[in-house]
């Protein structure tokens, strides 16, 4: 079935790094429009330089006036959007006990409350379009425990947005969809200090938490936002999709 994806406006927050990136590279071999936002310029920057990205948009996303911004900015610049992938977001604290009240207060406003505004900014397009689809990047640990309760509780209430949103506007042919991926593997600072510390850390991981027996990659998560966006996920309506090779332990 045809993808139907080329010349479609896509927004990716979170694009310059990681699954983001992978995100924004999978669209754009699809023959998308693609916009990327992120907080560090030089990571735009060299982006923008090594994919060929149509437009960046420097910003942070704990700033409900810059959320404003960036999509005014990119509806301006594309004349719609078609697509927003809400993937921007950071681990925060460590056990309940251990993490203070306030980076409870963070860690929801970058994971939950911004998705959630740039949501409502983008659907508003949409709408009118009558056509559009929004994909938040979720994780395992907002079905389960497993990572930090910070970051728990933000991806579990994202979880529950993709669901309660798309029942609202699915009426007008606009989908809201998750990925919640299980451990994915790209080098950063997380990553590369276990590994200083350990250097058969992802091996051992792998063996005893994935099924699988490795890792995720980027690319596969950003093959499950491409299917999603497409034609032929048309009746995928509010779920948050494991892409995870075995990793969760739920039975859904």
């Amino acid at each position: 079935m045809e993808r139907n994806l080329k010349g479609k406006k896509v927004l990716v927050t979170g694009g310059t790094r990681g699954i983001g990136k992978a995100i924004a590279k999978a669209f754009l071999a699809e023959g998308a429009h693609i916009g990327i936002a992120a907080r560090s310029y030089s990571e735009l920057i060299q982006t923008k330089n090594e994919l060929g990205i149509q437009n960046i948009y420097q910003i942070d996303l704990l700033k409900h006036d810059d959320r404003e911004w960036v999509m005014t900015e990119f509806i301006k610049d594309f004349n719609t959007i078609d697509v927003l992938v809400n993937n921007a977001a950071a681990n925060h604290g460590k056990s309940v006990l251990n993490t203070p009240v306030r980076v409870f207060g963070e860690a929801m406003e970058l994971n939950f409350i911004a998705a959630v505004h740039l949501s409502q900014l983008a659907a508003q397009k949409m709408i009118q379009n009558n056509s559009g689809v929004i994909i938040n990047i979720s994780s395992i640990y907002g079905k389960e425990a497993g990572g930090s309760p910070s970051y728990n509780a933000s991806k579990a209430a994202l979880t529950s947005f993709t669901k309660s949103f798309s029942t609202e506007v699915i009426k007008d042919n606009v989908r809201v969809v998750g990925i919640a991926p299980g451990a994915i593997y790209h080098p950063n600072d997380v990553w590369e200090r276990r590994l200083e510390r350990d250097p058969d850390y992802l091996k051992n991981y792998a063996r005893e938490k994935i099924p699988a027996g490795r890792l995720g990659t980027p690319g596969e998560i950003a093959d499950a936002a491409v299917f999603l966006a497409s034609d032929e996920a048309s009746w995928i309506v509010g779920s948050t999709i494991s892409v995870d090779g075995g990793q969760s332990r739920l039975n859904f």
